[in-house]
């Protein structure tokens, strides 16, 4: 019973030395320093050569057949295309909020009475946008 005291301890030495020897590997041998420059990276990782060998110029020859020119068929894909927009306008089609004008005459306003004109205003009939359900409106108005 008198023995409790030491599981804690030792528990506690043990993650500081772990965390201390965690600490011990130096910046220079982590991270050397040699006289590779960001290109010479880039070619070895992409295969080993400059864009100016023969692979380079396979690369670039794919690269040509893949930038393909747009022609007058497909120029006009937006309506093909998905983004967020035409999904939610496709699926949630809005509910009618029609807009009420109302006329607002010309009156006095503020604790100094100041006379201001009258002037119309347009606000929509219901607070919030509503939207139907997918397949529950399919009429456009």
């Amino acid at each position: 019973m008198q023995m409790n005291w030491i599981k804690p301890l030792l528990l506690t030495v043990l993650v500081s030395v772990l965390t201390l020897t965690g600490c011990t590997t130096s910046k220079d041998k982590l991270l050397p320093h040699d006289d590779n420059t960001m290109l010479t990276v880039w070619n070895a990782g992409t295969g080993g050569s400059t864009v100016s060998g023969q692979h380079g110029q396979q690369l670039l020859d794919a690269r040509q057949h893949l930038r393909r020119p747009l022609s007058e068929s497909n120029a006009d894909a937006s309506q093909y295309t998905r983004n967020a927009q035409n999904e939610i306008y496709s699926q949630f089609k809005r509910l009618p909020n029609p807009d009420l004008v109302m006329y607002v005459f010309p009156h006095l306003a503020g604790t100094d009475p100041v006379p201001v004109p009258g002037y119309s205003t347009v606000f929509p009939l219901y607070q919030r946008v509503q939207y139907a359900m997918p397949g529950e409106r399919v009429e456009t108005y």
